[in-house]
């Protein structure tokens, strides 16, 4: 395609003149370097609505992106939101600067304004070649409530750039010829996150950011798009290259949504994608997929990430400065809520990732959107939504470095699950073996102890009917005491446990459902006593005709009308024993004897479990099988 003609940065415009604030650091050119924080770790605001100076003319600050010239300025762009935290509202996009490393800040300064309109989903990309510093935005009409944007929303992408080191921007220009098809006319979002050059291979020096849209036809959105649009220009011409699309059904339901991506090249020259992933019947609210041809193209398509727990939104991902083979990962860890901001480390360029149990907890408020950006070696810088309220509250740039992350850590003790091609279960926080109702058992400290199942295709119950059989043991006064939780966490959520309540005198098992487009709906059975008194009880929870029902020692089981549905989809998915899956309940007693089956066993199979300890063959094989007998280290 034909390039557009080249525009001459000017100066960054500004709304009415205000007092910058006191509490905006000078920034000179000769201020000292990036040293490291004092312990590792430090933040500041450096976003907030109603400060003095040009933050009093907003009302909220979202969607964090940040680079590092090559200059060795830090970069740090915000959507200003003027009249209300709204997505479809007057919003600017605005930056602030640091040269020396993310210690101080400079004034916040305007560089796209929206005069009424949506100007958002910053994405800069930095091209080390020439030094300039590319900036894709997002517009559409705004309005003056804080409503969304109507589906079909008009989007519209825009590039401008900036040839100083971030001082002053070149006007806007409208990309949609170039990247945006006409089909892609329900929604259309650049980023938003930093934007990636391409150092390894045939394709190095290309500029490449994510974009996701959905198309529109006969009243309904019919298709999601993700897609890498990419530069070898230095940003003068851009074009479309991978592309993954997923239909929507009729009645809305999808399998897949990847948006709002974040990209890292691999030391191969691969580009790894990694995305949010928001109501699709896949499991898991994060989805990845791989490019090994510069952005072309997509070696397959999209696919869920069950056990990456994050709730719905947008994530980062990072190389740090000779990080030693690591690469890093940046949202909330608690898989409900926006809350609890972690740094999860991969040591396979992004194959795997650690758990919630081995990443770094920024902060236990509650936080959103956010990005990274490497400062200097050992020294990574965090720029996130946060607040002790509300994940909007501010915005805030943290440094830590690679010490404070902590180095790689052996694996964890595992015990064995005798399942058909099941990996051993491992065993978190010093979970110890104890006498148990057959053979050994396992003691959970109700602080970090836990048992986490390795994911893997078997474990999802979905529709079927299902039994669970399993010993507990607690004297614990108060507080909720899980036994087993299997799928994720919150009222919408497709789920299954069963817990102790000894401060409402009972034992409850509750099923979370999903079935087609209809709304989660929720089963709930209690039993009359709390069973805190010490002893082995033997508990049944089956799922049969319709019915969910809830036996403690073979008693009478408690029965309540059961709801239609998979009890594994949609949001992020594990099996745990002895805690939640968002970690914010633990056990303080003792299991043995976990077993699951993907049917309604008869009553005299419960007997035999509860009576012998063992199942007979006319059981079938167990989906989970943890006889808890020995804990042992991993081999």
């Amino acid at each position: 395609m034909t390039a557009q003609p080249a525009l001459t940065a000017q100066p960054a415009a500004a709304r009415p003149p205000l007092a910058p604030s006191a509490a905006d650091a000078a920034n000179a050119p000769d201020a000292a370097g990036p040293a490291a924080p004092s312990g590792g770790f430090d933040q500041q605001v450096l976003f907030k609505a109603g400060r003095d100076g040009a933050e009093a003319g907003y009302s909220c600050f979202r969607i964090p992106a940040t680079v590092r010239t090559t200059d060795g300025t830090l970069l740090a762009f915000a959507e200003g939101r003027v009249d209300n935290c709204g997505d479809a509202g007057d919003i600017d996009v605005v930056l602030r600067r640091s040269t020396d490393g993310g210690r101080t800040w400079g004034p916040l300064e305007m560089v796209n304004e929206g005069g009424g309109d949506t100007h958002g989903n910053p994405v800069p990309v930095v091209d080390r070649g020439t030094g300039r510093i590319l900036l894709a935005t997002t517009y559409n009409e705004g309005r003056d409530d804080a409503g969304n944007c109507e589906v079909p929303c008009e989007r519209i992408p825009h590039l401008q750039y900036s040839d100083d080191d971030g001082r002053s921007w070149s006007a806007p220009r409208d990309l949609s010829d170039a990247i945006r098809p006409p089909g892609w006319d329900a929604w259309y979002a650049t980023g938003p996150v930093h934007g990636i050059q391409l150092t390894r291979g045939r394709h190095a020096g290309r500029l490449v950011f994510g974009v996701n849209a959905e198309s529109y036809e006969d009243g309904r959105i019919t298709a999601n798009h993700a897609v890498l649009v990419h530069s070898d220009d230095g940003g003068a011409t851009w074009r479309t290259g991978a592309l993954d699309s997923w239909p929507v059904a009729g009645d809305g339901t999808f399998r897949q949504k990847p948006s709002e991506m974040t990209l890292l090249e691999r030391r191969d020259g691969s580009i790894y994608v990694n995305g949010r992933e928001q109501d699709g019947t896949d499991l898991g609210h994060r989805t990845e997929a791989v490019s090994r041809d510069g952005g072309e193209s997509f070696t397959a398509p999209f696919a869920a990430i069950p056990d990456l727990y994050t709730p719905m939104v947008q994530g980062a991902a990072v190389r740090p400065l000779d990080g030693d083979g690591r690469v890093l990962f940046s949202a909330p860890a608690d898989p409900d809520r926006r809350r609890t901001m972690m740094i999860r480390s991969s040591w396979d360029e992004g194959r795997t990732w650690e758990g919630v149990d081995r990443g770094r907890t920024v902060t236990t408020d509650w936080s959103g959107y956010s990005d990274m950006v490497p400062i200097a070696p050992g020294l990574t810088g965090l720029l996130y939504e946060g607040g002790p309220a509300d994940a909007r509250d501010e915005m805030r740039f943290a440094r830590f470095t690679d010490a404070w992350l902590g180095p790689r850590r052996g694996p964890d003790p595992v015990t064995s699950d005798r399942a058909w091609r099941a990996r051993d279960a491992v065993v978190l926080g010093g979970a110890e073996a104890v006498g148990g109702r057959f053979g050994r058992g396992l003691a959970f400290d109700g602080r970090d102890d836990g048992v986490r199942l390795p994911y893997r295709d078997s474990l999802r119950l979905g529709e079927r009917d299902f039994t669970v059989s399993l010993w507990f043991r607690y004297s614990a006064a108060e507080g909720d005491q899980p036994f087993l939780w299997a799928g994720g966490v919150g009222a919408r959520n497709p789920q299954v446990w069963v817990r102790g309540e000894p401060d409402r005198g009972r034992v409850r098992a509750l099923l979370t459902a999903v079935d087609g487009a209809a709304p989660a709906r929720t089963a709930s059975v209690v039993t009359g006593g709390a069973y805190n008194d010490g002893d082995w009880h033997h508990l049944a929870l089956r799922r049969a005709d319709g019915m969910l029902s809830l036996s403690v020692d073979g008693g009478e089981p408690v029965s309540a009308a059961g709801v239609p549905g998979s009890v594994s989809r949609n949001s992020t998915f594990g099996v745990h024993l002895g805690e939640k899956a968002d970690s914010r309940g633990r056990l303080t007693g003792a299991l043995d004897e976990v077993r699951v089956y993907a049917r309604a066993l008869p009553d005299a199979e419960l007997t035999r479990l509860r009576e012998r300890g063992a199942p007979s063959a006319a059981a079938g094989p167990a989906v989970l099988d943890l006889p808890l007998d020995r804990v042992r280290r991993a081999r």
